[in-house]
């Protein structure tokens, strides 16, 4: 592991990338993506940070957003781009480099394959790259230590207080809501989560 990514959990996504996306899925979309959609304004620029097999990047698309897809696996780019018809940007968290650029951006169940210390880095270019009022949603597996699950995926598991000292280093928000859940992941095993919705100051 480098100090921003995991090749292991990079391997996994790519190596996996048609199975994984094939997976089944709710019926409907999170609460969690209504209310983040709902607090965008008309024709917001979304960047999905973590897209993965372009699952929400589509249904931002459909209802009429812009949408940047940003993943660090080219296997699973490949497939969102195909699922969007235009391409998807291979990148890390710590490459992400806009400024200003996005009204929201939504990081679903990516960022905790970071390394924690990587995180801080990580929310300060989020923040760098959103609007004054842009939104950004989080979601993480958290209250466990660092560590790999039963596929080998890297998880840095961060607590509330990580994600708030991140976000105070960050810059300045007008505001932060912080709500829990307990579910299971892709692996099939119950985790508690935390879901993050923070809105840069205006």
């Amino acid at each position: 592991m480098n100090k921003t990514s995991d090749q292991e959990t990079l391997a996994f996504y790519d190596e996996k990338a048609a199975t994984y996306a094939q997976k089944q899925r709710e019926a409907e979309l999170p609460a969690s993506f209504e209310r983040f959609v709902l607090a965008l304004p008309p024709a917001a620029h979304v960047l999905d940070l973590g897209s993965g097999d372009g699952h929400f990047s589509v249904e931002l698309k459909r209802r009429g957003f812009g949408v940047t897809a940003m993943d660090g696996s080219t296997g699973l780019a490949a497939i969102a781009g195909k699922r969007l018809k235009h391409p998807v940007r291979v990148a890390r968290f710590d490459e992400l480099a806009d400024v200003g650029a996005f009204d929201g951006v939504w990081a679903h169940t990516s960022i905790h394959h970071a390394p924690l210390d990587a995180l801080p880095d990580a929310v300060a270019r989020i923040h760098r790259a959103l609007r004054p009022g842009g939104l950004f949603h989080m979601s993480v597996k958290t209250g466990k230590p660092a560590g790999r699950d039963r596929l080998g995926r890297f998880y840095c598991y961060p607590s509330r207080t990580d994600i708030e000292s991140a976000l105070t280093i960050a810059g300045s928000w007008q505001e932060t809501v912080f709500e829990t859940t307990h579910r299971k992941g892709y692996d099939g095993v119950a985790t508690d989560w935390i879901i993050l919705f923070a809105r840069k100051m205006a």
